[in-house]
C-alpha cells in the first residue's frame, strides 16, 4: 500500500508508520518473526523497578503464596493487551486518537491528564530504579545515579534515528540480560519446587489476610500498566500489513502470539523475582526494599555473583522501560492533543518531571525515601489504570468502531470482569494506602 505524507500526518508514530514489512508467503515462523517486537516493548513494563518492591515484600513476606498473583496479574495483562493490538489493527488509530474522537475535549484532555501524570509516575520508578543500580554497581551516590539518568535521553534518541527494529532489538537485548540474570538467581537459590507449585494455585488466605491482600492487589497495581494499552496500539501499526479483512485476522493472530509469548518471559521473570525473595528471605529475613535484598543475596545464598546479577538486571529494567515510556509519551501527546514535539524536548520534560523530585528525595531522605517513592509511582498507576481500560473494553466492543472484529461475547464477559476487578481491587489499594 502506498503510504502518502498526507496520510501520514494521521497515524500513530508517523516516523515508524508501516515500515516494517511483512513476510509474505506460507511459513508460519517468519509471519510470526515479522510481528515478533512490539510485545516485547509492551513486556518491559511489565517488569520495570516498580515491581520489584512487591514482588520482593512478597516473597521475603508469604513465602511463595502470591506466585498466583503473578501469574493471574499476567493473565489479565494478556486480555488486555490482546485488546489494545486488535484495536489498532482493525481502526488503524491508536487508543488515545480513538478517545479524541469519541468523547469531548474536556473529557479528552482530562483523560490525557492523567495518562501524562502515570507516564511520569513510571519514568520515576525507572528513574529510580537505575539509580539504585548505579549505586549498587559502582558506588555512586543516588542523588547522582538520579541525574545521570538523564544521559539516557541522547542515547535512546541516536537509537531512534536508525529505525524501529533497531529499538525493538536493544529492548529485546535488556530483557534477554534480565531473563539470564534472574535465572542465575533462581540456580543460586534453589527454591523449594514443591511449595513453589503449590504457590501457583490461588489460596484463601490471600483474601483472609490484610497484609497479604494489600501486597497481592499492589502486585496486581505494578504489573498492568495503563501507559502499555495506548503503547501497544500504536506500535502494532509499525507493520506494513494489507488493510483488508484477512490482513487484519491474520495481523491480529500474530501479534496476540507475540504479545502473549512477550508477556509470558514477562511472568517468568516476575516469578523469578519473587521466588528468589522467598527462597532467599522467607521465614529469615523481611525485606522491603530492593536495596536491602541486594545486600543480602550474597551471604544468605553464598556465592559472589548474585548481588552483581541482581544489581544489573535492576539497570537493564529501569534502561529498557525508559524507551517504551519514551514512546508512549509521544503516543499519547500526539493522539490526545495533535501536538507533535520534537522527540529530544518531549523526553526532556518527562525525564524533568520525574528527575526533580527523585533528586530532592534521594537528597533528603536516601535509600528509605527513594522505596517510598516507588511505591507511590505504583499507587499513581493504579489511580489512571481504569481510566484507561475502561474505554478499551468499551471501544473494542463497539461494532461501529470494530465490525466484526468487535469482542465476542465470552471476550466481552471476560474484559468486563477483568475491568471491574482491576477498579475494585485498585480502589480498595487506594483506601488502604491513604486511611
Amino acid at each position: 500500500m502506498l503510504i502518502t505524507n498526507e496520510i501520514l500526518k494521521e497515524n500513530s508514530l508517523p516516523e515508524s508508520f508501516a515500515s516494517i514489512k511483512i513476510h509474505e508467503g506460507k511459513s508460519f515462523w517468519r509471519k510470526l518473526w515479522s510481528f515478533s517486537g512490539p510485545g516485547l516493548m509492551v513486556a518491559v513494563g511489565y517488569m520495570d523497578p516498580g515491581n520489584w518492591a512487591t514482588d520482593i515484600a512478597g516473597g521475603s513476606k508469604f513465602g511463595y503464596a502470591l506466585l498466583s498473583v503473578v501469574l493471574f496479574s499476567n493473565l489479565f495483562a494478556m486480555v488486555l493487551q490482546h485488546l489494545a493490538l486488535k484495536l489498532g489493527i482493525v481502526t488503524g488509530r491508536d487508543l488515545a486518537q480513538v478517545c479524541k474522537d469519541s468523547y469531548s475535549k474536556p473529557v479528552t484532555i482530562f483523560l490525557w491528564l492523567l495518562c501524562e501524570i502515570a507516564i511520569a509516575a513510571c519514568d520515576l520508578a525507572e528513574v529510580i530504579g537505575s539509580a539504585i543500580a548505579l549505586n549498587l554497581l559502582f558506588g555512586l551516590p543516588l542523588s547522582i545515579g538520579v541525574l545521570i539518568t538523564i544521559l539516557d535521553i541522547f542515547i535512546i534518541l541516536y537509537f531512534q534515528r536508525k529505525g524501529f527494529r533497531v529499538l525493538e532489538s536493544i529492548v529485546a537485548s535488556l530483557v534477554l540480560i534480565i531473563f539470564l540474570c534472574f535465572g542465575y538467581e533462581v540456580f543460586a537459590s534453589r527454591p523449594d519446587i514443591q511449595h513453589l507449585t503449590f504457590g501457583l494455585l490461588p489460596q484463601s488466605k490471600i483474601i483472609t489476610d490484610p497484609n497479604m491482600l494489600y501486597l497481592a492487589i499492589g502486585i496486581l497495581g505494578a504489573t498492568v500498566m495503563p501507559h502499555n494499552l495506548y503503547l501497544h496500539s500504536s506500535v502494532i501499526q509499525t507493520r506494513n500489513f494489507k488493510k483488508t479483512f484477512e490482513g487484519k485476522k491474520e495481523a491480529i493472530k500474530f501479534a496476540t502470539l507475540d504479545s502473549n509469548i512477550s508477556l509470558f518471559i514477562a511472568f517468568l521473570i516476575n516469578a523469578s523475582i519473587l521466588i528468589v525473595a522467598a527462597a532467599s528471605f522467607f521465614g529469615k529475613n523481611e525485606v522491603a526494599d530492593i536495596v536491602t535484598a541486594h545486600h543480602l543475596l550474597d551471604p544468605v545464598l553464598g556465592v559472589k555473583l548474585a548481588g552483581i546479577f541482581f544489581a544489573i538486571a535492576l539497570l537493564a529494567s529501569g534502561q529498557s522501560s525508559t524507551i517504551t515510556g519514551t514512546l508512549a509519551g509521544q503516543i499519547v501527546m500526539e493522539g490526545f492533543l495533535n501536538i507533535k514535539l520534537k522527540p529530544w524536548l518531549r523526553r526532556l520534560i518527562t525525564r524533568s518531571i520525574a528527575i526533580v523530585p527523585a533528586f530532592i528525595i534521594t537528597i533528603l531522605y536516601g535509600e528509605k525515601g527513594t522505596t517510598n517513592l516507588l511505591v507511590l509511582s505504583q499507587v499513581v498507576l493504579s489511580i489512571q489504570l481504569s481510566f484507561a481500560v475502561i474505554p478499551l473494553v468499551i471501544f473494542t466492543s463497539s461494532k461501529s468502531k470494530m465490525g466484526e472484529f468487535s469482542n465476542t461475547l465470552l471476550l466481552k464477559i471476560i474484559s468486563g470482569f477483568v475491568a471491574a476487578l482491576i477498579a475494585g481491587l485498585n480502589f480498595y489499594l487506594l483506601y488502604y494506602s491513604f486511611k
